[in-house]
């Protein structure tokens, strides 16, 4: 099986380090590959989406888990699927579209692996609907560190372990999904303006139960009694009845559109406070103080990035950090003074959201609580970063929060079992599974997973 000595590196494009890159097509090549792993141990990796570390092996093996992405059976009927943990989101579209499914839960990107979906227990517009997606894997196999594959079924402390583990309890092979019916492949959205933070969280609290998905976008750069003035997007799957008639024609079809790729060189600064600040202000102009009823393609409601090959470039080669935190109900004081730091300090992100979740789900290092959840991303080289974002870390971590694992890249290691509870027994089974260490990452080594 080949192996390539390989820089690798998560989607921000920080800190990057060699590891043999191993490519399995079959399931025994894959169990070969983690008996032949070595000292340093391997961690599987997908698309490459996790921003941070997550999907790193410093002088070790890295398993590109890509080439296992057969999809097995699809019950058109009762709404599963069973395919590799290699076959993405965007590929689990096209063929399960046509047929009037969904995939349950979808972050800003398709472009996932379904093994990466439940490692990181993603999450996506709709979790205070819908919940995280490992809610909607019935059963799955992993390949655990002595070179076996085991069923793993709900409910079982080796499945919530694996969802939200991080790839460190071993590498998924198959999956079981249960999907969402849909009646067409678009979306019938609205769209509001919010003037600040409280009437955006008010907006929120009181309309989101209306609405299967709702996120907004977040102005980090206005301050004063503009600070927190966001676009409120919610929606739904849009019914046949809603369509026009040329369209009902070929309800169903998923044609993504792509713009050309991001330059491989692109100046340092282009991200800067002006650059974002226009951004911003333009965005939040040109958004329509209250619109319902238009019909997006599922491409531009979920994935409008995806639409532009390679888009991390555009912070230039020293990358960008995707922070993302939440804090519970009761605890908005804190996301309002965090979101005034952030403004104050003129942070230029132009990628901020906010969302509610809903109720959590059972993994143990699953990111979501019930609460808020701010995501805004940086360029990695603003002065001072590091030690703001720390201070950042010790508010949430005082507030009963976390930070998001699958895009961490710099978290201080003595934050992590305030943030996780069940960080303790999650590091047991770990042991008790895996005693030699075979599964690692540099993101396990620096939290001391």
């Amino acid at each position: 099986m080949p192996a390539d000595s390989v820089s690798v590196t998560g989607w921000g494009r920080t800190a990057p380090t060699t590891a043999r890159l191993v490519r399995p097509r079959t399931y025994g090549e894959a169990a070969a590959a983690v008996r032949a792993c070595g000292a340093r141990g391997g961690i599987a990796r997908g698309l490459g989406r996790a921003y941070g570390d997550a999907a790193q092996n410093a002088g070790g093996a890295v398993f590109d888990m890509t080439g296992l992405d057969r999809i097995h059976a699809i019950d058109a009927g009762g709404g599963t699927v069973l395919c590799d943990a290699g076959v993405s989101l965007h590929r689990l579209m096209e063929v399960l579209l046509p047929l009037g499914w969904f995939v349950p839960v979808t972050p800003g990107t398709r472009y996932v692996t379904v093994g990466g979906a439940i490692g990181a227990d993603i999450h996506g517009k709709n979790h205070h609907v819908s919940g995280s997606f490992a809610r909607h894997v019935l059963s799955f196999e992993l390949l655990t560190a002595d070179g076996e594959i085991r069923p793993v079924g709900r409910g079982t402390p080796l499945f919530d372990a694996t969802a939200g583990g991080m790839g460190l309890t071993g590498v998924i092979l198959t999956a079981t999904v249960r999907l969402q019916p849909v009646e067409t492949a678009l979306m019938s959205v609205d769209t509001e303006r919010a003037v600040d933070l409280d009437d955006l969280m008010a907006r929120l609290t009181s309309g989101d139960h209306r609405y299967r998905y709702s996120v907004a976008w977040i102005d980090l750069l206005a301050r004063g009694a503009g600070t927190g003035r966001s676009v409120l997007t919610r929606g739904d799957h849009a019914p046949l009845d809603a369509l026009p008639p040329r369209a009902r024609r070929h309800p169903l079809a998923f044609r993504p559109s792509r713009l050309p790729a991001a330059p491989a060189f692109v100046p340092e600064g282009l991200l800067g406070r002006t650059t974002v600040g226009l951004f911003n202000e333009l965005w939040y102009r040109r958004a329509p103080r209250a619109r319902t009823g238009e019909l997006q393609p599922i491409p531009a409601f979920f994935h409008p990035l995806d639409g532009v090959p390679h888009w991390n470039r555009v912070y230039g080669r020293g990358g960008f950090v995707q922070y993302q935190f939440v804090v519970g109900h009761g605890r908005e004081e804190t996301l309002r003074r965090i979101v005034r730091r952030v403004s104050e300090r003129r942070c230029p992100s132009f990628l901020a959201v906010l969302k509610r979740f809903g109720k959590g789900d059972p993994g143990w290092l699953s990111f979501p609580v019930p609460g808020w959840t701010l995501a805004l991303d940086v360029p990695a080289g603003l002065p001072g970063l590091g030690s703001f974002l720390d201070e950042l870390d010790e508010e949430v971590a005082g507030a009963g929060g976390r930070v998001y694992l699958a895009k961490d890249a710099r978290l201080r290691p003595e934050l992590l079992a305030a943030m996780y509870p069940r960080l303790g027994a999650f590091r047991s089974l770990r042991r008790e599974l895996d005693p030699r260490g075979v599964f690692t990452s540099d993101l396990s080594r620096r939290l001391g997973l």
